[in-house]
């Protein structure tokens, strides 16, 4: 694989998402704190609008807009559509500062703590993460593969990226030490790419473990698509904890339990994410295992 030339830390990709806007604040003042000699890093603060409004987006999820039909289609007139494109333009490739790697920095209301999420299973991505989970073991890798045909997040319009996924913290609010944990992970990100660039690798191990989304479950609703039931309180903040057949997942607002009915054990994550009720989505279901770096 070629080296690391440009690389590219993105906060404000949802303009409520507080700790990667503040880290790129932080960067951009302090720009030593994140260059190193082999290769040019970058910040971007992608969704500007949507930060000075205090909201996830303008008119759609920015996050959701990187699809190639979509960077070529002249009709998307949205905000976060028109934003999508200087975004590509800039740092996609052939654009005017291609990048190789990007990290977009987010956090969520579920209880995710580290994780890193990735939607391509390249070594170098892999070895990124193997990387990540040998210098803090608390760092969860989530395997998301996207449910269109084209991958439609921000990460995507490079070689190899990820998302850094934190919380749980309020939507429009900040945590020191998650803010702080995620700092470390950058720059833990840094000099593995410095390393890698200099031809001295950082050891990794051979297998990963991680975290393969399954599938989705949306809440229990009515015929006009209202929500009759709550997470249940069981399974609140329990991200990453394993759920068996029969267990309760769901607490109608009559205080009926109703009680996860697959026929294995799953791991849930992004439980009662805030920003997910729009989605029809209440929580992943994914599954352990492990596989290769190499």
């Amino acid at each position: 694989m070629n080296k690391i030339k440009r690389l590219v830390i993105v906060g404000g990709t949802h303009g409520n998402e507080l700790t990667g806007i503040y880290l790129v604040k932080k960067f951009e003042r302090s720009p030593q704190l994140i260059q190193r000699s082999s290769f040019e890093t970058c910040t971007l603060l992608a969704n500007p609008k949507a930060y000075e409004i205090g909201k996830r987006f303008v008119d759609t999820d920015l996050n959701r807009c990187f699809q190639r039909q979509d960077l070529h289609n002249l009709n998307l007139s949205s905000y976060e559509a028109q934003r999508a494109k200087v975004i590509y333009q800039t740092y996609g490739t052939k654009g005017t500062l291609e990048a190789n790697l990007m990290i977009d920095l987010h956090s969520s209301t579920s209880n995710m703590g580290l994780t890193i999420i990735l939607a391509r299973q390249l070594p170098y991505n892999l070895q990124l993460a193997a990387y990540l989970t040998s210098v803090n073991p608390n760092v969860k890798i989530l395997y998301s593969e996207p449910q269109t045909l084209e991958n439609p997040y921000l990460d995507s319009i490079c070689e190899f990226g990820c998302s850094i996924e934190v919380g749980a913290v309020a939507q429009g609010t900040l945590n020191a030490t998650l803010f702080q944990q995620t700092e470390e992970l950058i720059y833990a990100i840094l000099d593995y790419v410095e390393a890698y660039n200099k031809e001295t690798p950082l050891r990794v191990q051979d297998t990963l473990m991680v975290y393969q989304s399954i599938r989705t479950i949306d809440y229990p609703r009515n015929a006009t698509g209202e929500i009759q039931a709550m997470i249940h309180p069981r399974l609140q903040f329990q991200d990453y904890q394993a759920l068996h057949p029969g267990e309760p997942i769901f607490l109608t607002f009559d205080g009926e339990e109703i009680v996860y009915e697959g026929d294995k054990v799953v791991y849930p994550v992004f439980i009662n994410e805030a920003a997910y009720y729009e989605k029809g989505i209440a929580m992943f279901m994914t599954l352990p295992i492990e596989i290769a770096t190499i």
